[in-house]
């Protein structure tokens, strides 16, 4: 999980602090040191560093704490406001041309991840924005690029324009551009070539096409992982190329974190999207105050809402509702909703995004494998039509044959068994008490 140590360390820090009804500056200066390590371990700038803990001591000293009622929750607010404001403040929004397209140059190191995040772009464009995008191969240096952009292409069925690697980058963009305009496409992707490292040649194709197609926005592809290098790398760039957003990749990976809390300081250009993970639908809007609360262990609901939304189906969602009340749920409507979780992204991402999950009992430093749906799916697709509807049929015999069938243990299938009919008396429990007063049971999570 993205920011895993850092936000361990941090919550560790602000814990000692946060039900305190009076905090002293010896409890601030403890917890600045306490932040301070925990942010250099995750390779954040340390000029960065030494600015974000002066501003969040001056401010924990200051009257808004020491005259408040709750110091304790006031001092966790200035870290988590001081935090937001680090990666960026708001979100920065993608910007439109006045007349379309809007041309987007992709640049950035090879080995950063650039053709792949330039296809999932495209496909949040059009799957977020309702946009018609166009996706150009402008690194004629590696025919693999060319092809890649194309399978991209093919698999989310949008239009690639690509002149092979005989052509020059630069009437590769312009033409692209002049496609785009006849063909009425919102947005021109470029991706273009990249380097091992920074040098000359790299730069001076590169501001050739910017002079060429005159970008509206210029995206750096950062590899995360790449800790403080990428900090460097993004200042080489804009040095060259004036880059107007960053797209990070593989936040999702282990890595400590630094790149994303050093980037907007050092460069002042804001992350604008954000690699969740390897499929082409998990790149996301880069929301500050957002990955912020998830850091500090606060949850991210916005953004489970948000995935919720585009995954599940509003109909199905109020057929379920209907038969948790009179408690028909079944293997089947379960199935269904796992496949709808699935699409979602991993379960322990998805349970760091409710507000004190990282708290509950039975949470807490709980593991979430993913294999684990996969072994109830195939016990549930060992069951026959009549068993899935009406669990109550399974005797012995029907529980050892669908054990054989699904590769798993009897004990496994009255395992499942058991949990399902306990969630169905709780799901019932949790409608019939919403109905009364229109109030629900008192879940942190709900």
């Amino acid at each position: 999980m993205a920011f895993e140590g850092l936000s361990d360390r941090l919550q560790q820090s602000i814990q000692k602090i946060k039900g305190k009804g009076k905090v002293s500056e010896q409890d601030v200066k403890e917890m600045s040191r306490e932040v301070r390590l925990a942010l250099l371990e995750a390779d954040v700038n340390f000029k960065v560093v030494k600015d974000f803990v002066k501003r969040i001591r001056e401010r924990a000293v200051g009257e808004e704490v020491m005259g408040s009622l709750t110091p304790g929750q006031q001092v966790i607010k200035i870290v988590k406001d001081e935090l937001t404001e680090l990666m960026g403040g708001n979100e920065s929004k993608i910007a439109v041309a006045q007349r379309p397209p809007t041309v987007i140059m992709m640049v950035g190191l090879q080995g950063a991840g650039k053709t792949t995040t330039t296809g999932k772009l495209a496909n949040l464009l059009r799957k977020n924005y309702n946009r018609k995008p166009l996706l150009a191969a402008a690194d004629v240096y590696r025919p693999a690029a060319i092809q890649q952009l194309e399978t991209l292409g093919r698999q989310l069925d949008l239009p690639v324009h690509a002149q092979g690697t005989e052509a020059d980058p630069v009437d590769i963009a312009k033409q692209a551009v002049e496609k785009a305009k006849e063909e009425h496409h919102d947005y021109v992707i470029i991706d273009t070539a990249g380097r091992l490292h920074v040098d000359g040649e790299l730069m001076g194709e590169l501001q050739r096409i910017k002079e060429a197609v005159v970008p509206d926005e210029i995206f750096l592809v950062v590899d995360a992982m790449t800790g403080q290098d990428a900090v460097n790398v993004a200042e080489s760039f804009d040095e060259q190329l004036d880059v107007t957003g960053v797209l990070l990749t593989k936040l999702d990976g282990d890595t400590r974190g630094g790149a994303a809390l050093s980037i907007k300081a050092v460069t002042g250009k804001p992350i604008k999207f954000a690699g969740m993970g390897e499929k082409l639908d998990q790149l996301e809007q880069f929301h500050p105050e957002r990955m912020a609360s998830r850091i500090l262990g606060m949850g991210d609901m916005l953004t489970l809402i948000e995935k919720a939304q585009t995954q599940v189906d509003e109909k199905q969602a109020k057929d379920l509702e209907s038969k948790m009340r009179n408690a028909s749920f079944t293997f089947e409507d379960f199935l269904e909703q796992m496949a709808q979780v699935k699409n979602m992204g991993p379960l322990d991402e998805l349970i760091n995004m409710i507000p004190g999950a990282n708290k509950m009992k039975g949470l807490q430093n709980a593991s979430f494998d993913d294999k684990q749906i996969v072994h109830v799916e195939a016990i549930i697709q060992s069951m026959t039509k009549a068993e899935r509807q009406d669990p109550s049929l399974m005797n012995a015999s029907r529980k050892r044959r669908i054990a054989k069938g699904s590769g798993r243990s009897v004990s496994e299938v009255n395992r499942l068994l058991k949990q399902f009919e306990d969630m169905k008396k709780m799901m019932k429990q949790m409608s019939n008490t919403k109905g009364k007063k229109g109030k629900g049971m008192n879940f942190p999570f709900m």
